[in-house]
């Protein structure tokens, strides 16, 4: 397997991230050696949290049913007792004006329900990750989006809620950023100042590999646009 601890190390320091990048993967059975979440969370996002944090787990879809939409998103039905939490939480949002139920159908979702999801810090990953999440600030952010560009993998338009939908959508095809929906900045206490950025497994090697170029570059255009403004400024 990679290096996975040199890379999550790598966008550490390119991108000066506080929090540190999760690996998730959806597989078959359990990964051996790793042990299901203990406890339970109020939403699917909560995972990410304890991910960032240092510990490495695996779901199975009962710990998901806590988060209707999450549940939604990453295509896992709800029991049938419960299947009405999705539809009063659907409700409340649309009442209150976040959302209108003609969008619902444009929210991206995971193919299959998967039936093990594997969480961990990146470097702690014990299986090949199918999505990389990173939360980190525009500018640096915008350095990933850079390196991807070059590496010639396709970026899709910025998303807004919910932000569990950027991993499906990164999946589907291209890497998918969200400004982090209200929901998500309450479950996992991410600052106001960040967003999100998931890469797919496949891509991120040849993303990583193109970050020197681009820090570097923007290092050069940097001095090269304060000598204009130095320049060309008259007020």
């Amino acid at each position: 397997m990679s290096d996975y601890a040199q890379i999550e190390r790598r966008l550490t320091d390119v991108l000066r991230l506080s929090r540190r990048p999760v690996a998730i993967a959806f597989r078959e059975t359990p990964p051996d050696g790793v042990l299901r979440l203990s406890g339970s969370q109020p939403a699917g996002c909560g995972f990410w949290k304890l991910a960032a944090a240092g510990e490495a787990f695996y779901t199975v879809p009962s710990d998901h049913y806590n988060c209707p939409v999450g549940s939604y998103t990453h295509n896992i039905p709800l029991p049938p007792e419960r299947e009405a939490e999705l539809t009063g939480t659907l409700g409340l949002m649309a009442k209150v004006g976040y959302i209108r139920m003609e969008e619902i159908p444009g929210v991206s979702r995971l193919p299959k329900t998967p039936p093990v999801t594997v969480y961990a810090p990146l470097s702690q990953t014990p299986v090949t990750p199918d999505a990389i999440l990173v939360a980190g600030t525009p500018a640096k952010l915008m350095l990933l989006h850079e390196a991807a560009m070059r590496a010639a993998k396709p970026l899709l338009p910025l998303l807004g809620r919910p932000t569990c939908m950027a991993i499906p959508a990164a999946l589907s095809g291209g890497v998918a950023s969200s400004l982090g929906c209200i929901g998500n900045r309450i479950y996992t206490g991410i600052a106001d100042d960040q967003f999100y950025t998931v890469v797919a497994g496949t891509d991120l090697h040849a993303i990583v590999r193109q970050l020197d170029t681009i820090v570097s570059a923007n290092a050069q255009l940097a001095e090269y646009h304060q000598d204009r403004r130095a320049t060309l400024a008259t007020a």
